[in-house]
């Protein structure tokens, strides 16, 4: 099925397998960039935005390449009243360096993780195929904005299967936590969705790293 001919299909009938042939259908295919600069959607961040229509000429791919290294999401036809799809930046930076949007439905939990005593950790800084340079510059940048001079972050794992990607809450300043929710939902838009965002104290664990 053709990008033009899967975003006729109505909401009420698309399913995983739809997204599945959507994210094939976009890849290869070609969407109109509907404004030369990002815009800022209602969630506040900031997207290219596009739409799908028989005289496209530009490679979504393309866009989305490009979208990638700037720190910008994609959303495609947001002139109707619920876009067909929007990208996150976490999904575009992971689609080009996977070629996958992110790797499991599930979305990742965010919050807070509890440690237990006497529990194996594995913990270090995180791998540029899990957290790349240019990724990092960019989640570092946006802290910045908020006044966090030098985020500090671990990677953790009890099972080396499942890992968590840990902010000190120290280097964010120590926000309340009735705050920590919607400082790691921020950080989420930045990250595939299946990846598991913390927020936690330094004390007790291995070194952290500069972000």
């Amino acid at each position: 099925m053709t990008l033009n001919e899967l975003v006729k299909i109505s909401d009420e009938q698309r399913d995983h397998q739809w997204e599945i042939d959507f994210f094939m259908a976009i890849t290869s295919g070609k969407v109109k960039l509907m404004l030369d600069a990002p815009q800022q959607g209602p969630d506040g961040w900031p997207y290219m935005l596009a739409e799908t229509s028989a005289d496209a000429t530009e490679p979504a791919n393309k866009i989305m390449q490009w979208a990638a290294l700037k720190g910008v999401g994609l959303a495609v036809n947001p002139q109707k009243n619920y876009p067909d799809y929007v990208f996150t930046y976490g999904m575009l930076w992971h689609f080009k360096e996977t070629g996958l949007f992110y790797r499991t439905a599930d979305e990742a939990p965010v919050g807070v993780l509890e440690m237990e005593k006497g529990q194996g950790l594995h913990a270090g800084e995180p791998a540029p195929s899990y957290l790349p340079q240019y990724v990092r510059n960019i989640i570092k940048e946006f802290l910045r904005d908020q006044a966090v001079m030098r985020p500090r972050i671990l990677v953790m794992s009890q099972d080396r299967k499942h890992y968590d990607l840990a902010f000190s809450l120290e280097s964010l300043g120590n926000p309340p936590e009735k705050e920590h929710q919607g400082i790691a939902e921020a950080i989420s838009w930045f990250l595939p969705p299946h990846y598991s965002i913390v927020l936690v104290s330094e004390m007790g664990l291995p070194k952290f790293t500069d972000l």
